[in-house]
């Protein structure tokens, strides 16, 4: 699963989890707006059905999070 989605810009890790029953990817926050990271959730889940046979269900999370740490001294 984490294969499929290096082929996908602006990605910048993936990570299967909960033995294949979850993908999370981590995407570039100044690159990817909200609208395009559903777009990228979308479209992973999209080439899982296509590409694999798996029981139940895969969850795909896109996380785009931004952090801005100052220290005062």
């Amino acid at each position: 699963m984490e294969a499929i989605t290096k082929a996908l810009p602006d990605i910048t890790d993936s990570y299967a989890i909960s033995a294949g029953r979850e993908l999370r990817i981590f995407v570039t926050p100044e690159k990817v707006d909200d609208l395009r990271a559903e777009q990228i959730a979308r479209e992973v889940a999209k080439k899982v059905e296509e590409t694999m046979v798996y029981p139940g269900e895969i969850k795909v999370t896109v996380i785009r999070e931004k952090r801005s740490i100052e220290y005062a001294r």
